[in-house]
């Protein structure tokens, strides 16, 4: 058969549509019906935030169904933020380009704003890692999983922030989202584990003959070179464009298996290690800990014996540190203290453990030592999403439990997802050191090393857990 010929065949057979590329063209089609369902998540977002804030702490006895704050606090922390972040490794950013209601009253926001260009601080790499990590801590010293005004500071405060920064930035975009979202880097972390993407094909789009389209891309990614899922909002509209975009599988991890040396960055390295390992397990890990409270403890009686007694005071507004007197729940400065150290110890002492294991399994494969750390450390994304949907999970299991829920499996339903986390960690791991050094001492001494530094990761939680 004449070259000419075979070529255009061997094309159009690898672009076949496939079920997953037709559901892609869905999203672009149903565009209508998509921004429908981001208004009414918009509307019952609005309403679970703001109301139960409006309304009179729960009674002792209440329940989930009985009471409105009970019910929302279920929704918010015991539903909905586990299951994104299981949604992020699953299936990508689809809650970002689809259901999220910051994101959608951002882009309206814009829509009527000023429009004026994003600054040059903006686009600093570093913003992810200070937003999470600040509204972590922030979020455990007014109790945001416990109270709907310490719920409606955090979020709303966020919300309004994305608002604020819409009004006055880009036009018809998403700057919230890609540069200040709280969440937004650890989105893009767990969306590299995702088995689906938008995957874009350079040589396709070069040899369409297509008319130019222009493509509304809000989160601003450079659709051209696009190469994975970390910043695409799985929005859907760029979806068959010239040909060459198409919604596609692929081996769960594998885009961190072939992350280029020149492809990591350190702040979102030190985002998964220090930030969604080391932060996330001081927060969810305090207030069962037993040597929070022993220090606690301690240093009240040293307190006590200098009479500085100021720092026991519970003068602290609410927006500050915990203070709802009607619950006996009030924080006094030492708590606050208490806790801000806490998190802090345990995600240096946590994250430090693991980075200087890395840095370990990337001396032993020879070369740039610090690129093969960063490499390396986005292989513990497994370990960091699902501890940090572990944490939140808890959360839903204790509103379950004071509901008269009953979970005898549960022991062993947060073992599996723990060995599964490192076990996933480990095997891409392996195959990243195999992509640096294919000797076997050193992919064995490398692996080892990577070993010591997951079981930094998983030992907290076995402690909260299992021993506490």
């Amino acid at each position: 058969m004449n070259q000419h010929l075979i070529q255009p065949l061997m094309f159009a057979a690898a672009h076949e549509p496939t079920w997953l590329s037709r559901l892609g063209d869905l999203l672009r089609r149903r565009r209508v019906a998509i921004v429908a369902m981001q208004w009414a998540v918009v509307v019952a977002y609005l309403g679970m935030v703001t109301v139960p804030a409006l309304m009179p702490l729960p009674p002792a006895d209440g329940r989930i169904l009985h009471n409105l704050t009970l019910f929302a606090q279920f929704v918010f922390w015991g539903i909905w933020w586990p299951f994104v972040i299981l949604s992020m490794m699953l299936m990508g950013r689809v809650w970002c380009g689809v259901l999220c209601p910051e994101g959608a009253l951002s882009e309206l926001a814009s829509r009527f704003g000023w429009g004026r260009p994003v600054p040059r601080w903006m686009k600093w790499g570093g913003w992810p890692f200070v937003a999470f990590v600040m509204t972590t801590v922030y979020g455990q010293l007014v109790s945001v999983y416990e109270y709907a005004t310490a719920a409606l500071l955090v979020l709303g405060g966020s919300t309004a922030a994305a608002i604020g920064i819409g009004l006055v930035y880009g036009r018809n975009k998403r700057v919230w989202c890609r540069h200040l979202c709280p969440v937004n880097g650890v989105f893009g972390l767990l969306a590299r584990v995702a088995p689906v993407h938008f995957s874009v094909d350079r040589d396709a789009w070069k040899a369409s003959s297509a008319a130019p389209q222009v493509i509304h891309c809000a989160p601003m990614v450079h659709i051209k070179s696009m190469k994975g899922g970390s910043d695409c909002h799985m929005c859907g509209q760029c979806s068959g464009h010239k040909g060459a975009i198409r919604l596609s599988g692929r081996m769960p991890g594998s885009e961190i298996v072939r992350l280029g040396p020149h492809e990591v960055k350190t702040w979102e390295a030190a985002l998964l290690v220090f930030g969604m390992i080391g932060t996330a397990i001081g927060a969810f890990q305090w207030s069962g800990s037993p040597w929070f409270v022993a220090v606690k403890q301690a240093a009240a009686e040293w307190l006590v014996a200098r009479e500085w007694w100021w720092a026991l005071d519970t003068n602290a507004p609410w927006w500050l540190l915990t203070h709802y007197p009607q619950a006996s729940d009030i924080f006094t400065w030492l708590d606050g203290a208490m806790i801000v150290a806490y998190i802090g110890v345990t995600a240096l002492s946590v994250g430090g453990w693991v980075w200087g294991w890395l840095r370990v399994a990337a001396a032993w494969l020879g070369g740039d030592a610090r690129n093969h750390t960063l490499r390396l450390a986005y292989c513990l994304v497994p370990m960091g999403g699902f501890g940090v949907f572990l944490g939140l999970s808890a959360l839903t299991v204790n509103m379950l439990k004071a509901e008269g829920f009953i979970f005898p499996w549960l022991g062993w339903a947060r073992g599996l997802v723990l060995a599964l986390a490192a076990l996933w960690s480990l095997v891409l791991a392996w195959k990243v050191i195999g992509r640096i050094n294919a000797a076997p001492a050193r992919r064995i001494l490398s692996a080892l090393s990577v070993g010591l530094a997951v079981s930094g990761a998983v030992v907290p939680w076995v402690f909260l857990f299992y021993l506490w």
